[in-house]
């Protein structure tokens, strides 16, 4: 049997989702990963070794709203026996938010057809001292129009180069961001972006560039010639990873998952295989 999860975890005391140690082994300290406590907690409702796959991993200090995970198992137990039980299992910092048996072929990375991203920047001259493991900082005044008109030039399908890190393992470096938005909220400014898929680092670095364009360091079409350059050594540096949220991939209707994870209605991806 095939379950789909939605997962919510806070990142800060995690070394990133991916498990660092060998199953069966206790993670070290300082290599504490959520795959690894997610996957501890369904082995022992299942009463069997469990592993997951999840639509998409993220870096230390990195946190999600509701990542999807995947796992296969023989164990008979009811829905809610599966959210709850797992969750009683956990740390404090992650929860299983919902759990429902999918189609064998259903995978939460390939299945997907959009991922989403939060970043989150509270912008004043003193620093936060409340919900500071959920915000970036900056002190200088930031012209958050100027950031979102910037921002525009990176919508499309594009060679993302300069903005992975050199440590990225993917093939290629070509992704398809379908909408990216900079606003503010009082003190708050917030960048979201949805793409089919992400580079590592892909968001903080891109984040990393905007900031001087918002400082007035940079002119608006900074970030366009940053992408058609392909260098990452020439663009901003990476952001921290305390304002990043991910906030979940988004999947075609038919898999009958929550609407928080489901493509819109009409939704010309919908019909992409």
């Amino acid at each position: 049997m095939r379950l789909a999860l939605g997962i919510e975890y806070d990142g800060s005391g995690f070394s990133g989702w991916q498990r660092l140690d060998k199953p069966g082994e206790p993670p070290r300290r300082d290599e504490a990963t959520v795959q690894a406590a997610l996957e501890e907690a369904l082995s022992f409702v299942a009463g069997e070794r469990v592993a997951t796959t999840c639509a998409g991993r993220t870096d230390a200090g990195v946190h999600a709203a509701c990542q999807v995970v995947h796992v296969d198992t023989q164990a008979q137990r009811d829905m809610r026996g599966w959210m709850l039980g797992t969750t009683s299992r956990l740390p404090p910092a992650v929860s299983v938010l919902w759990c429902q048996p999918v189609a064998d072929d259903f995978h939460a990375r390939f299945s997907a057809r959009a991922r989403r991203y939060r970043y989150r920047i509270l912008n004043r001259p003193v620093r936060p001292a409340l919900q500071r493991q959920y915000l970036s900082w900056e002190r200088l005044p930031l012209d958050t129009d100027a950031m979102h008109r910037a921002a525009q030039s990176l919508v499309g399908e594009h060679d993302f180069s300069a903005f992975r890190t050199v440590h990225c393992q993917a093939p290629h470096a070509r992704r398809n961001i379908r909408a990216i938005g900079v606003r503010r909220e009082g003190e708050v400014i917030e960048v979201e972006i949805e793409a089919n898929a992400f580079l590592h680092h892909m968001v903080r670095n891109i984040v990393g560039s905007l900031l001087p364009v918002g400082r007035g360091k940079a002119p608006e079409s900074w970030p366009a010639e940053l992408l058609a350059g392909l260098d990452r050594t020439l663009a901003g540096p990476t952001a921290p990873p305390d304002g990043l949220v991910f906030v979940g991939p988004l999947y075609p209707r038919r898999w009958g998952l929550p609407a928080a994870v489901s493509l819109a209605e009409g939704d010309d991806r919908e019909v992409i295989e």
